[in-house]
């Protein structure tokens, strides 16, 4: 297979730059409490070519892995490398616990349009993107025709709503899953609303803050209308158990990432479908990468940047890409890969086409504070704890502060 010996001739050309190395163990802190199999191949090939060096691949689950690798570090004890998420590329490198990316030339010009800037801050790439991903709407069409509409895809923020309405009053099921735990993803899940309404959350030019806005008030605004029509108790839930709700016939729509179709149960009829446009845009996505980061003062920073490098080749990614059922990362195309997974399927389209028109996750200082910011903004319409107008101008000076 070309994966395997393209990678094969990688740890070979590895290998033979490598200088005499003796008895290092690299930590790897792995974001998600797994070790996929595309990762644990290029680790494997790694330390074949590298007599002498061990990893240990310390996989942690997300709800404490980021904290974890930003302690370590502070208190002096950095893991040499780590896949987490990157929006804490910012607050790591502004904190000098982490050294550049050093991303080749080659693999520079093939990654999708975009992916750069989620690991860039003031010019300087910190990190290595890794996974990728865009988001769609995913219906239930068997709910949707059982409260007696045609299932099509709804281009509008009222037309999605209206088809959420009536699968609620019409069926067993809540019309749409709604995120709203104290968790990262329920503004991940905001932010794909805001983007197709033509939001802005930090001017990607003068770096000022853009939160409070029409546009920000209008999809605050549409939550409030969709939580009518959402399951019980939204603060309750994150997007990962949505698809547990969406497959217990619980929900008639959510949001999720290309990923979602292998997740549902087979017995479903559905339709993917671009997130609809709100008054002011159009379909908008979030662009959200993971990516690596080689931290400094490890020891090992040039073992840690040749390691980077093998996971995020051409190869690499395509193997993490379609084992995981991500979005493409790279144009594959570009890299000379025939018949990439994602052409001539409709499904993969979706996602593909949201690449051009998406928003990035936003670097700021403060990741958890801008977590916050839109975590409180969005449980406060929720719980009925302020009106639209207040709990925006409070989430922007929230973000100020973790600007």
């Amino acid at each position: 297979m070309r994966y395997l010996k393209t990678l094969a001739l990688g740890a070979v050309m590895v290998a033979g730059s490598t200088l005499s190395i003796q008895a290092q163990e690299l930590h790897f802190i792995m974001c998600g409490g797994e070790i996929r199999d595309a990762d644990q191949t290029v680790v494997d090939a790694f330390t074949a070519a590298n007599p002498g060096v061990t990893v240990n691949i310390e996989a942690v689950p997300w709800g404490t892995c980021q904290d974890k690798s930003l302690t370590l570090a502070s208190a002096g004890d950095p893991p040499s490398i780590a896949y987490m998420g990157s929006r804490t590329l910012r607050q790591l490198a502004n904190n000098d616990l982490i050294v550049p990316a050093q991303i080749s030339d080659e693999t520079r010009g093939a990654y999708q349009p975009g992916i750069l800037n989620t690991v860039t801050v003031e010019g300087t790439e910190w990190g290595y993107p890794r996974a990728f991903s865009t988001k769609a709407l995913f219906i239930n069409c068997g709910l949707v025709e059982q409260a007696g509409l045609q299932c099509v895809a709804p281009r509008t923020w009222d037309g999605m709503y209206n088809m959420a309405k009536a699968i609620n009053d019409n069926t067993d099921a809540a019309g749409v899953g709604i995120a709203g735990k104290d968790f990262d993803n329920t503004m991940h899940q905001f932010l794909n609303y805001l983007y197709s309404n033509g939001g802005v959350v930090i001017d990607p030019v003068t770096g000022e803050n853009k939160l409070n806005s029409s546009n920000t008030r209008e999809t605050l605004a549409f939550y409030e209308k969709l939580i009518s029509v959402a399951q019980e108790g939204p603060t309750a839930w994150e997007r990962s158990q949505l698809k547990d709700l969406y497959n217990d016939g619980k929900i008639g729509m959510y949001i999720d990432g290309p990923w979602g179709r292998g997740q549902h149960n087979a017995n479903i009829k559905e339709i993917t479908v671009p997130v609809p446009a709100g008054p002011q845009g159009g379909n908008g996505t979030l662009l959200i990468t993971d990516s690596i980061a080689v931290f400094k003062g490890s020891g090992h920073e040039e073992l840690a940047h040749k390691l980077a490098g093998m996971l995020t080749t051409g190869e690499s990614q395509y193997a993490l890409d379609t084992e995981w059922g991500l979005t493409p990362i790279f144009d594959y195309a570009k890299l000379g890969f025939e018949n990439p997974y994602y052409e001539g399927d409709d499904y993969w389209q979706v996602f593909v086409r949201g690449i051009g028109i998406g928003g990035p996750e936003p670097l700021v200082e403060e990741f958890k504070g801008l977590q916050s910011a839109f975590t409180n903004m969005i449980q406060g319409i929720i719980l009925g704890e302020g009106s639209v107008d207040e709990l925006v101008e409070i989430a922007a000076q929230e973000l100020d502060d973790a600007l």
